[in-house]
């Protein structure tokens, strides 16, 4: 029987440039159990992922700050006390990073996502003193509420399919994905993963992006 598979997109199912790998696509389109695309993203983007592969839309979104499944949205995120922090950032001088219209940070509801070229130590003082968390995804700081994570919303995902958090494989690349490896009964860091994600997968794969995926997912079906 196929495990369920929790997957992330940036660098995951990506090439190096972050452009999907088509390869992907029919691999998760043919899973032959529930995939759920767990990502550091907004909403919008993971949904769209699903639909243009052709897969149910099963989603954690913003490091687990938001999650769709069946129709029904889970949010456990503080989006107020992000946009606190956002505020004082600037107020020190500092933007965000993503220029004017800031996609990254438009349609998200639960946390807050910064640019790595701006200070991490100036982010993380006032994150503290809201009462927050700052991850490095390795392509943006994500400021967000303490104990919030793909794996915490994984639990919440893994119920409303009927399944066991520990019943699903996991794949991919972050310290974002941390939590959700240790969720998950058998979990692969990609290649190009940082050290937090590799410390904490069962396995590490040889290949790096969407080949390091293709490879776990081949172990995993073995």
């Amino acid at each position: 029987m196929t495990a369920p598979l929790a997957v992330d997109i940036d660098g995951t199912l990506s090439r190096a440039d972050r452009s999907i790998d088509s390869r992907v696509m029919d691999v998760l389109r043919e899973w032959d159990a529930p995939v759920v695309i767990a990502t550091g993203k907004a909403l919008p983007y993971p949904i769209a992922l699903c639909q243009f592969v052709g897969v149910e839309e099963r989603v954690i979104a913003e490091n687990g700050g938001v999650a769709y499944v069946d129709d029904e949205l889970f949010y456990f995120g503080d989006r107020a006390a992000a946009d606190e922090v956002a505020r004082e950032f600037e107020a020190r001088g500092h933007d965000l990073g993503w220029g004017d219209s800031d996609l990254v940070n438009r349609w998200r509801e639960t946390e807050l996502a910064v640019s790595r070229e701006r200070p991490l130590d100036v982010l993380t003082e006032l994150a503290e003193d809201a009462g927050l968390g700052v991850v490095d995804t390795g392509f943006a700081y994500h400021v967000k509420s303490d104990g919030m994570s793909k794996g915490a919303a994984l639990s919440t995902v893994a119920a409303e399919l009927d399944f066991e958090p520990e019943e699903f494989v996991a794949v991919g690349d972050s310290a974002n994905d941390v939590e959700l490896f240790e969720a998950a009964g058998q979990s692969f860091a990609v290649a190009n993963a940082d050290d937090a994600a590799k410390a904490a997968a069962d396995t590490v794969v040889e290949a790096s992006h969407a080949d390091g995926f293709l490879a776990a997912v081949e172990r995993a079906t073995d």
